[in-house]
């Protein structure tokens, strides 16, 4: 008898464990006969490169080849059915999509659920009343002198007292540092002092590692992977099982969440009643106290995930590819400088904003390398874009900014060329900018990037101060001017293996 009881449990065990199995494998067999459902299979030429990877033998990036098939569009317009998704680079359509009918384009329930993880409910993911309101709020805050120049204090002190120093160190033994990893750190504490007015460190001479940081950026990149599924069922399954890169996303996304909690917990610890950085104005015209619940915690969870994706790596991407280009450019450097003046001090915020040369340098940085290489929608309902091209309802519309950029069309002949003398098209040479449909580098319409101005104006005060003080030679394959950089998938650009430079200081005359 006492045997019996003893193997009861094991029995029990046994059976559990098969009835797991089997249910398991169930599900997957569910999944897998849904998968050949509904599979949107197609023998095109785009769709077999896709699929198939045979795009990456005659091109470095992904991107590349999209910008060579928009090239050849008639309409700059192509559909790649295994995603159900259009994409343009027609700034007609791009009017069309961000302005004219906007309403029928939003970001859409497929968007927020690739995203919805991270991104949660912040003004990035969401459509309608909430995106509105996020919306307004933000672009209150952004828009008040306060906000300003307490951004650009802090953006003026970190590069003097944290980037410089630390360039400087470099230059001095001789080293080799990767400069892309180090505008990630800049622009990390830069928008964590902004946003949260708390300072991670990130850019301190031991270069210390920041959790938040790498968990974000894991984070993201498996976002991205979401994104280039050929169908959504491949990583929902994962997600569901709790397998791969789904069960690597939701442990980052746990870190991402307590650290942010932690975030909250200590800005309200130190008052927001008189501070300037943006989470404490959120908190404050929220009426937000120590006692609000969880939806209001998870409100603010959202608003510091999409301050950190707006405000970090967008500026450490573009500054990054400045200064590859920079490299392969000297004399657009010199021009910059020879511009900036001679003295070594730090240029204020009415300095920086006639800096017009320089101000076309990061345009036309960004046109060639955007931080954001392309932005999709979903059409709500059945609508005929103005190239004519039909697009039903539920597809995903892709318009595509790195590929614009190369775009013949758009550009000219020497769209491929890096010439900053193109924006300079106004009295005396003055900066005149382009459409924001022909340049949708900070999207346009209605969803204008309200940050639009403090980010170039950080990569103004960084770009002036590194050129003014430092010649910056990129070694390695990014040097070469005949090498194009190759990206890492994700929601911004970054280069893969990041940016090896060597540093020397300038020998002022």
């Amino acid at each position: 008898m006492a045997a019996a009881d003893a193997a009861l449990p094991w029995a029990a065990q046994c059976a559990g464990m098969a009835l797991f199995a089997s249910s398991s494998f169930l599900l997957v067999l569910a999944l897998v006969l849904l998968l050949l459902r509904r599979w949107p299979w197609c023998s095109c030429h785009v769709c077999r490169a896709y699929l198939t990877g045979s795009w990456a033998r005659d091109f470095t990036n992904l991107g590349d080849w999209y910008a060579h098939l928009l090239r050849e569009s008639p309409s700059g317009t192509v559909h790649v059915h295994v995603l159900g998704c259009t994409v343009t680079a027609n700034p007609a359509n791009v009017e069309y999509m961000l302005k004219t009918n906007f309403d029928n384009f939003p970001k859409g329930k497929t968007f927020a659920a690739l995203l919805g993880d991270l991104l949660g409910g912040g003004i990035f993911n969401v459509d309608g009343h909430a995106w509105r309101h996020q919306r307004k709020m933000a672009s209150l805050e952004l828009g008040s002198v306060a906000v300003r120049s307490y951004a650009f204090r802090i953006i003026a002190q970190e590069v003097e007292a944290r980037l410089m120093p630390v360039l400087a160190a470099a230059a001095d033994a001789g080293a080799v540092v990767d400069l892309q990893d180090v505008f990630r750190r800049f622009a990390f504490d830069t928008i964590c002092k902004i946003s949260f007015g708390l300072d991670p460190g990130c850019l301190e001479k031991e270069m210390p590692v920041s959790k938040l940081a790498d968990a974000f950026d894991t984070a993201t990149r498996l976002c991205a992977m979401r994104g280039a599924a050929a169908s959504p069922l491949l990583w929902k399954a994962k997600r569901l099982l709790n397998v791969g890169s789904e069960r690597e996303l939701r442990e980052a996304i746990k870190l991402v969440d307590e650290l942010a909690a932690a975030m909250i917990r200590e800005r309200r610890k130190l008052g927001v009643a008189n501070s300037h950085d943006l989470l404490s104005r959120f908190m404050a015209s929220a009426g937000d106290d120590a006692h609000h619940d969880d939806v209001d915690d998870k409100y603010l969870r959202d608003i510091v995930v999409s301050f950190l994706l707006a405000g970090r790596d967008t500026v450490s991407s573009a500054l990054t590819t400045l200064f590859m280009l920079l490299s392969k450019n000297p004399a657009v450097a010199d021009a910059m400088r020879a511009e900036a003046g001679g003295s070594e001090a730090p240029l204020t915020y009415e300095q920086l904003k006639r800096l017009h040369y320089t101000h076309a340098v990061l345009y036309e940085n960004m046109r060639l390398f955007p931080p954001v290489q392309f932005d999709s929608k979903f059409c709500a309902g059945p609508d005929v874009l103005p190239d004519g091209t039909y697009v039903s309802g539920g597809t995903r519309v892709m318009y595509h900014p790195y590929a614009m950029g190369r775009m013949p069309r758009i550009w000219g002949a020497d769209h491929g060329a890096f010439r900053p003398d193109r924006w300079l098209t106004g009295a005396g040479g003055s900066f005149v900018p382009e459409s924001l449909y022909k340049y949708p580098v900070f999207q346009a319409g209605l969803r204008v990037c309200l940050g639009k101005e403090l980010a170039i104006t950080e990569m103004k005060a960084v770009a002036v101060a590194v050129v003014r003080a430092f010649d910056v030679q990129v070694v390695g394959d990014s040097g070469s001017a005949a090498c194009a950089p190759k990206f890492v998938s994700g929601l911004t650009a970054s280069i893969s293996g990041g940016l090896p430079v060597r540093i020397s200081r300038r020998v002022r005359s």
